[in-house]
């Protein structure tokens, strides 16, 4: 979809690059979002987080574990989307 936009990329292997704590605090900025707002919850109860972690236990856990994270996430400059739906991520076209 984004190369039919015009849209050129470089993807990361999230499994093999996984982003650093201080890596997500970044795009979570960008994408004005917490760490909740970008959790995998069915993933997250598989790892036993609860309600009762905070983000910044939950920023390491993402770090740690990175299939916690929805994705795909796309970043360009001083903006991100997530890609829930995909289609979010021409917001960064331009």
């Amino acid at each position: 979809m984004l190369e039919q936009n015009g849209m050129a990329f470089t993807y990361r292997e999230y499994t093999k690059q996984p982003l650093s704590a201080d890596e997500i605090r970044v795009v979570l900025a960008k994408l004005g979002m917490g760490p909740r707002d970008v959790l995998r919850s069915a993933d997250a109860k598989k790892a036993g987080i609860g309600p009762e972690v905070g983000d910044d236990a939950l920023i390491d856990a993402m770090a740690a574990n990175p299939r916690l994270l929805q994705r795909p996430i796309g970043v360009k400059g001083a903006k991100a989307a997530l890609g829930r739906p995909v289609e979010n991520l021409l917001a960064l076209k331009g």
